[in-house]
């Protein structure tokens, strides 16, 4: 388990901008108004596409696979931060309704400042989690998957894609991405 101490938070009585941290599709999609944005890190955490999507990448029959954190020691997740005004959270509890709780964590930014930041994440026992599985297995699903937001296939590539374009390497979606194209290469061939 992290020594990250993370706390659940309830919905802001204060008109107080606060930052968001986006790890997954908020990295590269994000829907909302915001005062600023900047790359960022938080670390005791690792992206793990181990979150069921059956309420936007997938279907309650056919459950796409999204992109949550799980504690892992000496890990360093990249992504954007968002400063934002509490009002946007209404929304982002809708967007983000499917197994995902509030966190607060402590946010570092590129530049060596920290600060505090609200993150999205979903935890082990929530109706919608799958758990760990190979890149291999994952990426199975992945390919098969699609919701009101379209393909699973563009979440995981889009987040890929980005993550590179931050100048940042994360090798549990490398290897699912990486398995992804391998899978429709030999579709592609046969």
């Amino acid at each position: 388990m992290s020594d990250t101490p993370i706390s659940r938070t309830r919905p802001s009585e204060s008109d107080q901008p606060l930052w968001l941290f986006g790890y997954g599709s908020l990295i590269y999609k994000t829907g909302f108004a915001f005062k600023a944005c900047r790359p960022a890190s938080i670390k005791g955490w690792t992206r793990r596409f181990w979150q069921g999507s059956h309420d936007h990448r997938g279907t309650l029959e056919s459950p796409g696979r999204v992109a949550t954190l799980v504690p892992q020691e000496g890990a360093v997740c990249h992504g954007m931060a968002y400063l934002i005004a509490p009002d946007v959270l209404a929304g982002l509890d809708v967007r983000e309704k499917n197994g995902y709780l509030r966190v607060m964590t402590d946010l570092y930014f590129d530049d060596g400042s920290q600060d505090e930041a609200l993150v999205y994440m979903a935890t082990e026992g929530n109706e919608a989690w799958l758990g760990e599985a190979s890149a291999l297995e994952i990426a199975q699903q992945i390919s098969t998957a699609a919701g009101p937001s379209g393909p699973n296939r563009d979440y995981l590539l889009m987040l890929a894609d980005s993550i590179r374009d931050m100048g940042h390497d994360d090798d549990h979606v490398e290897a699912i991405e990486q398995a992804l194209l391998a899978l429709e290469a030999n579709v592609d061939r046969s």
